[in-house]
């Protein structure tokens, strides 16, 4: 049949549970490592304990900035790098966390959108 095209159909709600749960779990191990690499090196290099370690790190992952000044310059180039980095890991994860939300609208527009010509 020319001009056929298959039906579209929604994956159940069970199913897009599953797969937001699965992106979930993506963007907060990202997460996870992120912030790790930053309470590593804070605690390594800046010499600051794990709870300042932590704050420190969360703050630039939140981008809110650091917490305690950078004793020496190793330190403080960690920081500065960190920050980058930082900076990319929380749109990243955002987005990791949006994907099927928006892909799910985005069928769900699509197949609206197809409905009236299938009538004819």
């Amino acid at each position: 049949m020319e001009g056929h095209r298959p039906a579209l159909r929604l994956h159940s709600r069970a199913e897009f549970a599953r797969r937001v749960a699965r992106f979930v779990a993506v963007a907060a191990g990202f997460l996870a490592v992120a912030l790790g690499i930053g309470v590593l090196g804070y605690h390594e290099l800046a010499g600051l304990g794990w709870v300042d370690s932590f704050l420190n790190a969360a703050m630039i992952l939140g981008g809110m900035g650091p917490v305690d000044p950078m004793p020496h310059d190793a330190a403080k180039l960690f920081a500065g790098i960190y920050a980058l980095v930082g900076g990319a890991v929380y749109p990243a994860v955002a987005a990791l966390i949006l994907y099927p939300l928006v892909h799910r609208m985005m069928a769900v527009l699509h197949i609206r959108a197809r409905a009236p010509e299938e009538d004819e």
